[in-house]
């Protein structure tokens, strides 16, 4: 039996990585359903660079950049054109598929992939800044859209 192969087999199963700071990822899931998935994607698109995933962290970003493009897009519908019951509808369907899909795709991917590297175990992020600057968000697109509805309101 070779005594020196348990303890090399010990030290690759446990992972020898420096826990970085992250902010919860299970947190940030919650924080989601109320400033939009994107916020979520973008922090874990700032836990996965702190993780050193780089590839993850591109993913989330493009997750980030496609589900602005498609809130704003379906906003902007919901502004300009014409009302009806389907553009209604559709505004009130992107919501929760998109966040049930980005959680399934990506965010529960993070939650185990911490759970299982750092436990509990881990230093966290602070919550103020990124609370700050996603409801400064959702504050800046709600000015926006009323302005925008003000001012074609006024052209017709």
């Amino acid at each position: 039996m070779d005594t020196q192969a348990a303890p090399a087999a010990a030290a690759q199963a446990a992972p020898l990585l420096t826990p970085p700071r992250l902010w919860n990822p299970g947190a940030a899931v919650g924080w989601s359903l109320l400033l939009s998935p994107v916020f979520g994607a973008v922090l874990q698109m700032k836990n996965w660079q702190a993780m050193g995933e780089t590839t993850k962290a591109f993913d989330a970003k493009l997750w980030a950049v496609g589900m602005a493009v498609a809130i704003f897009g379906v906003t902007l519908a919901l502004v300009v054109l014409p009302q009806s019951r389907l553009l209604d509808a559709l505004g009130h369907a992107v919501g929760l598929p998109l966040l049930i899909g980005w959680y399934y795709a990506t965010a529960k991917a993070q939650v185990t992939r911490v759970a299982a590297l750092y436990g509990r175990q881990y230093p966290r992020r602070g919550w103020g800044r990124p609370l700050l600057a996603g409801l400064g968000a959702v504050l800046g697109v709600i000015l926006f859209i009323l302005v925008l509805d003000a001012l074609l309101e006024s052209l017709r």
